[in-house]
């Protein structure tokens, strides 16, 4: 298993404040990693929902993570180009730019 970035901020102030609901979103995760998909397919799959589902923070996560894994920003890219014809034009820009924000402090 490929070691995981630390979590932001203002993600371990909340989960500090409410540890059951950390408990609770973790257990909830957990349940979705059982199966036949690989650890490098599912975090495509997070990206790509995350990307439908127009959340910005989660794609930044999914991104973090994925370059963390070995996931390249040309694989992530291919993502968002795959999602396009669902988004539009506009949606797909923005979530090109989020998917860069943290490929581009990568690369700092």
């Amino acid at each position: 298993m490929s070691r995981m970035p630390k979590p932001p901020k203002t993600y371990l102030k909340f989960v500090a404040r409410y540890p059951e609901l950390e408990k609770a979103w973790r257990s909830i995760n957990d349940a979705g990693e059982q199966g036949p998909l690989d650890e490098r397919t599912r975090r495509l799959i997070k990206l790509a929902v995350a990307i439908g589902a127009m959340r910005e923070g989660a794609v930044h996560s999914s991104a973090r993570k994925g370059l963390a894994m070995g996931i390249t920003a040309e694989e992530m890219e291919q993502v968002v180009a795959l999602a396009a014809g669902t988004l539009g034009m506009p949606s797909t820009v923005a979530v090109y730019s989020w998917i860069h924000d943290t490929i581009d402090k990568q690369d700092e």
